[in-house]
C-alpha cells in the first residue's frame, strides 16, 4: 500500500504538469502523410500559378508576381483544412478584400500608426463576423493596409480590389483545380446521409441519433467559436454513433444472429413465380441461386416492375458479407435507408442465412439488456 502510495506521489506532479502544457501545444493533425503531401504540392502550385497569373494580367509580366504576404496564410488554410469554414470561397475572398477595406479606411482616419494598427485588425474580424466571411488571414491584410502604406496612393481604396481581390479570386481558382483533381471536394459539403426514397425525412441514422437542433444548443452552451460547421458535427456524431453501436456487437458474427431457413428461387425460374412467392411468403426480398446453388443476386418488389421473363433477367446485385464476419459490419449497410437485408454467404458464394433489420436491432437490444444487468 505504502508503495503505491509513493508512486502515486511521484507520477501526480508529472500528470499535472502534463495536462498544464499541452494545452498549449496543438492537437495531432487528422490526415496522413499523402495528405500533407497534397496540402504542401496545392501551396505550391496555388500561390505560384496565382503570382503568375497576377503578374500577366497586370501586364509586368510573369517574372514579377505581386502577390501580398497574407496568401500564404490563406493557402494554409485553402490547402491544408480545405473543409474549414475559414477555408471556403466566400471567407477568403469576401474576407480579404473587407479587411484591406477597413485597414484602409482605418489608416486615413487614425494619423497614430500603431493605434491605427490595432484599429484595423479588430475592425476586420467586427466585419468578417458580421458578413459572415471569418478568414484569419483577414487580420493580416488589414494591417498590411495600414501599415504597408496603401492608404498613400492616389486611388487608396483600390488595394483591396487588387492585388488583394485579384490575389484572392485566383488563389480560389486554383485551389477549386487542384481539390478537382486530388479527389477533394471544394468548395466543401458535409456527406450527411440522404433518404433512399427522395423525400425529406433524413436518414434514419440521423432521426434516431443527435439533431441539428442538439448540435445549435450545444454549440451555445459551448461558448467558444469552432472551426467546423454544424454539418460536419452532425456527421461526425452520425459515424461516433455508429462506431458506438458496433462496439456493442462486435463480439456477435453473421453466424449468431442470421436467419437459416432461407426461402429462395432458382436463376432459371419464371418470374410469376417469383411475384407468387414475394406475395405468399410476405417477403421483402428473394434470393436467387444458379444451378450449383451459388448466390447470384435478389429480387425485391420493385424488380418485379422489370422487363424479363426468368428471374435471372430482373435480379439485382445483392448485399453480402461473409458467414464470420462480425456482425457489426452490417449496421452501416442496413441503416443507410437502401437496404433491410444482407445475404450471408461462406467461401464457395453458397447462401448461409440472412441478416435483417431486425436481427441487428434484437442484437443490440439484448446486448443493451446484458450490459444493464451487469
Amino acid at each position: 500500500m505504502d508503495k503505491v502510495t509513493d508512486l502515486s506521489s511521484e507520477t501526480a506532479p508529472r500528470l499535472v504538469w502534463s495536462r498544464y502544457y499541452s494545452t498549449y501545444v496543438a492537437a495531432p493533425p487528422g490526415p496522413g502523410a499523402r495528405e500533407r503531401l497534397v496540402a504542401v504540392a496545392g501551396a505550391i502550385i496555388g500561390i505560384v500559378t496565382t503570382g503568375l497569373l497576377c503578374g500577366v494580367l497586370a501586364g509586368t509580366g510573369a517574372a514579377h508576381p505581386l502577390l501580398v504576404a497574407p496568401m500564404g496564410a490563406s493557402a494554409v488554410l485553402l490547402f491544408a483544412v480545405p473543409a474549414s469554414p475559414l477555408a471556403q470561397p466566400g471567407s477568403i475572398l469576401g474576407g480579404n478584400v473587407l479587411s484591406a477595406l477597413v485597414g484602409i479606411a482605418v489608416a486615413l482616419a487614425v494619423p497614430n500608426a500603431t493605434v491605427a494598427a490595432g484599429l484595423g485588425v479588430g475592425l476586420a474580424i467586427a466585419v468578417m463576423s458580421l458578413a459572415r466571411c471569418l478568414h484569419p488571414p483577414g487580420g493580416a491584410v488589414a494591417l498590411s493596409a495600414v501599415l504597408g502604406g496603401a492608404a498613400g496612393g492616389a486611388h487608396p481604396f483600390m488595394f483591396a480590389l487588387y492585388p488583394v481581390g485579384l490575389n484572392s479570386l485566383l488563389l480560389i481558382l486554383a485551389g477549386l483545380a487542384f481539390h478537382r483533381m486530388s479527389g477533394h471536394t471544394y468548395p466543401h459539403r458535409a456527406k450527411l446521409t440522404e433518404s433512399a426514397h427522395g423525400t425529406q425525412d433524413s436518414a434514419p441514422l440521423s432521426r434516431s441519433g443527435v439533431r441539428p437542433s442538439d448540435v445549435d444548443a450545444a454549440l451555445e452552451s459551448f461558448g467558444d467559436t469552432l472551426d467546423i460547421n454544424r454539418d460536419d458535427l452532425l456527421q461526425l456524431f452520425e459515424l461516433a454513433g455508429l462506431s458506438a453501436a458496433e462496439r456493442q456487437v462486435e463480439q456477435l458474427s453473421c453466424n449468431d444472429i442470421m436467419s437459416r431457413d432461407v426461402i429462395t428461387i432458382a436463376a432459371t425460374a419464371p418470374v410469376e413465380e417469383a411475384h407468387r412467392l414475394l406475395r405468399a411468403r410476405h417477403l421483402r426480398a428473394l434470393p436467387v441461386e444458379n444451378v450449383s446453388g451459388q448466390l447470384v443476386g435478389v429480387i425485391t418488389w420493385p424488380d418485379l416492375d422489370k422487363q424479363g421473363a426468368f428471374a435471372s433477367e430482373i435480379m439485382a446485385p445483392a448485399d453480402t458479407a461473409h458467414l464470420t464476419a462480425p456482425a457489426a459490419t452490417l449496421l452501416a449497410p442496413l441503416a443507410n435507408g437502401h437496404g433491410h437485408e444482407v445475404m450471408i454467404v461462406d467461401d464457395n458464394m453458397q447462401l448461409q442465412g440472412i441478416v435483417t433489420q431486425t436481427d441487428i436491432i434484437a442484437s443490440l437490444i439484448t446486448k443493451a439488456v446484458t450490459l444493464n444487468a451487469k
